[in-house]
């Protein structure tokens, strides 16, 4: 059978800039536990390291054994590491404030009459609006380069696709935006009794927008900062699934780290007394064990048992960290 080629230790030490770090995959697949695992390690190194969550249904607080909802939380057990869970209720909140003081500018200069709060309802109302104010808040914890290295355990792939593609569709609406602005500001001051120019903010947040769009861009396709990890599991449902998506992170410019294969149950345990359910399920996990390294072949960074405990707290995550980081 086929080894692994490049470590997953190996691959960090390769990329010693390495900043970003996004976790995906199928639900279950143990995104959140490669996360916490991975933060726990670059933590042990002596960097400064964020692990956040983008999830909507987070799950940190349970792994962790602690409430890390809401705010930066220094993690028990370990220095250098601190857990935060993206209140995304208040980010909704926040993000709705902004849109309606935009509105808000944009029917004071069409000369509109009409209440904002019809106009915000509708774009609020959008199913990617929540994905949408995920990202803003994620892309601000970026900029603001508090942390050496940035753990992120994303929403299940496909809402991670929508999540991080959100720069480059971010930047395609606001040049279609500037552009339609330009327009309409150069009809209104050709219209105009004064040669006064009038105040734009609409325009100026639109530009800074787009300013923020680009720098958020830059770095998620910044192949020397950038990674994201897709977690499987020795089954054909979640490998279909990361094969798809590893595709169109190639095609979108995100740099593709690996794959880390997770819960493989260790053969030498088996013997001729065990039940022929747990027989069944390494001889299902063999054959699909062929197929990720046939898929993946040189990708594949870690591959992590099964453990007969629950991972969960300090020292399971530890523990962990030796199987994914050898």
């Amino acid at each position: 059978m086929p080894g692994i080629e490049l470590s997953m230790a190996q691959y960090v030490t390769q990329h010693p800039n390495l900043k970003f770090i996004f976790f995906g995959g199928k639900g279950g697949v143990g995104k959140t536990v490669m996360a916490a695992v991975t933060a726990h390690w670059f933590a042990r190194q002596g960097r400064r390291t964020i692990l956040a969550s983008t999830n909507p249904v987070h799950s940190l607080s349970g792994l962790l054994a602690q409430n890390v909802f809401g705010k930066h939380t220094p993690v028990d057990g370990q220095s250098n590491l601190w857990a935060y869970e993206i209140d995304t209720k208040e980010t909704i909140e926040r993000s709705k404030e902004e849109i309606r003081n935009k509105i808000q500018w944009f029917l004071k200069f069409a000369d509109i009459s009409t209440k904002a709060d019809e106009f915000i309802e509708s774009a609020t109302m959008n199913p990617a609006f929540e994905e949408s104010a995920m990202f803003e808040n994620m892309v601000e914890l970026m900029f603001k380069n508090e942390y050496d290295v940035y753990i992120f355990d994303t929403a299940p792939t496909a809402n991670a696709r929508r999540l991080l593609g959100m720069s480059k569709v971010y930047a395609l609406w606001v040049n279609k935006m500037l552009k339609s602005r330009e327009e309409a500001r150069s009809l209104r001051e050709l219209l105009s009794f004064t040669k006064k120019k009038e105040e734009d903010p609409l325009m100026d947040y639109l530009l800074s927008f787009r300013d923020r769009m680009g720098h958020a861009r830059e770095l998620l396709t910044d192949t020397a900062k950038t990674a994201f990890f897709f977690v499987t599991l020795p089954e054909a449902l979640p490998i279909a699934v990361i094969t798809r998506f590893i595709n169109w992170f190639h095609e979108f410019g995100i740099p593709v780290g690996g794959v880390i294969v997770n819960m493989l149950i260790d053969k030498n345990s088996l013997s001729p007394d065990s039940a022929e359910f747990v027989k069944n399920r390494v001889a299902m996990q063999d054959e699909h064990m062929q197929t990720i390294w046939q898929k993946f072949d040189g990708s594949v960074r870690a591959i992590v048992p099964l453990y007969e405990k629950e991972v969960r707290g300090p020292q399971m995550l530890a523990l962990m960290a030796d199987s994914v980081f050898v």
